[in-house]
């Protein structure tokens, strides 16, 4: 893969906020948009940002922590990175039909092309997902 430039690479913060679910997927949206990413790929990666979003707002860290999200478009992948403050890691969970929640990780893992978790520098992890492009047109 090739080194991205910096329109090729995108990040926010945000505050550990449900609203801000909303606004990440709404950068993503434009930010797809400018690469010209559109259809089912996007509304897949519209889907994965949310759930891992939603995941690192739930997440247990000290109140006032942002969580950081960062989507990449290198070659025929778009990665998409949420970071948080906690070390806690995620795990897929079997929930039943009467489970509230549990089931973000499983529709990660079956829509991701690899997903994955990492140490952050300093404190925490990024919760990555990736999808390979069928098409991929410069921005």
């Amino acid at each position: 893969m090739s080194t991205p430039t910096p329109a090729d690479a995108v990040a926010f913060q945000y505050p550990r906020r449900r609203p801000n679910v909303g606004r990440a997927r709404q950068a993503l949206r434009r930010q797809l948009a400018l690469w010209r990413v559109e259809g089912e790929v996007a509304d897949t990666a519209v889907l994965l940002l949310s759930e891992l979003v939603t995941n690192a707002m739930a997440a247990k860290t000290a109140p006032g922590r942002e969580i950081r999200v960062r989507f990449e478009l290198s070659g025929k992948e778009l990665r998409l990175e949420v970071a948080d403050a906690s070390d806690e890691k995620p795990q897929l969970r079997n929930a039943g039909p009467q489970d509230e929640s549990g089931r973000g990780l499983a529709l990660v893992n079956a829509l991701a092309d690899a997903w994955g978790v990492a140490p952050r520098l300093g404190v925490g992890k990024t919760v990555w997902a990736s999808l390979v492009l069928p098409e991929v047109a410069a921005p």
